[in-house]
């Protein structure tokens, strides 16, 4: 059985998870965090030198990093990875958004305002430039979901699992999602397709 490494609180290891239960796959889930430093055992960072999650390990014993580098392995021949090239591009093309021009801003300040650890670190120029840069991705999103039901093509993919992560709880960051129609219809989408959980469900 796949087994999965990683904190249930992450958006990022709740990537894999979600995907997982969309598509009614078996795995083992083995919790680990850089909270606790368990990340950092050399046990650990054996498996993965980077220290970090989530991190996929195979039945035999291969293992996989990087959160959507995981979505793509494992989406691969299902529907949630599209066979159309255009449209597999499309996938890759916000995978990459999501890494360089989501993530680092609307998870980051979130994780600036809701971890106690991380508070030393939420000046309010951090705290600006991550809420400007973060409701700039959003604006990106709207603008591309108002003409479109989903990321990459007619469907769910794995683009709209990784953009979903961090984005459902923006919020918590201190986003207006209300400013963002689009977006929230859009999340309505994501959770009405089949095998949806919340970011707290483990296998």
């Amino acid at each position: 059985m796949k087994t999965i490494y990683g904190m249930v609180e992450s958006g990022n290891c709740y990537k894999p998870r979600l995907l997982m239960a969309k598509l009614g796959q078996p795995f083992r889930h083995v919790a680990v965090s850089s909270r606790d430093g368990s990340t950092r055992t050399a046990d650990y960072l054996a498996k993965n030198p980077n220290g970090m999650v989530p991190l996929l390990e195979l039945e035999d014993g291969r293992l996989l990093a990087e959160s959507n580098a995981i979505l793509l392995y494992l989406a691969e021949g299902s529907r949630l990875l599209p066979q159309d090239p255009y449209d597999r591009g499309l996938a890759y093309q916000w995978l990459f958004f999501e890494q360089y021009s989501h993530e680092p801003y609307i998870a980051v300040r979130k994780a600036l305002i809701t971890f106690p650890e991380r508070a030393r670190d939420a000046t309010p120029e951090r705290l600006a430039l991550t809420l400007e840069r973060g409701n700039r991705a959003l604006g990106v999103m709207e603008k591309h979901l108002a003409e479109n039901s989903f990321f990459a093509g007619d469907a769910m993919s794995v683009a709209d699992i990784a953009l979903y992560a961090y984005t459902h709880e923006a919020g918590k960051g201190g986003f207006d999602l209300s400013a963002y129609p689009s977006v929230g219809a859009w999340l309505d989408r994501v959770r009405a397709d089949p095998g949806h959980v919340t970011i707290d469900w483990l296998p």
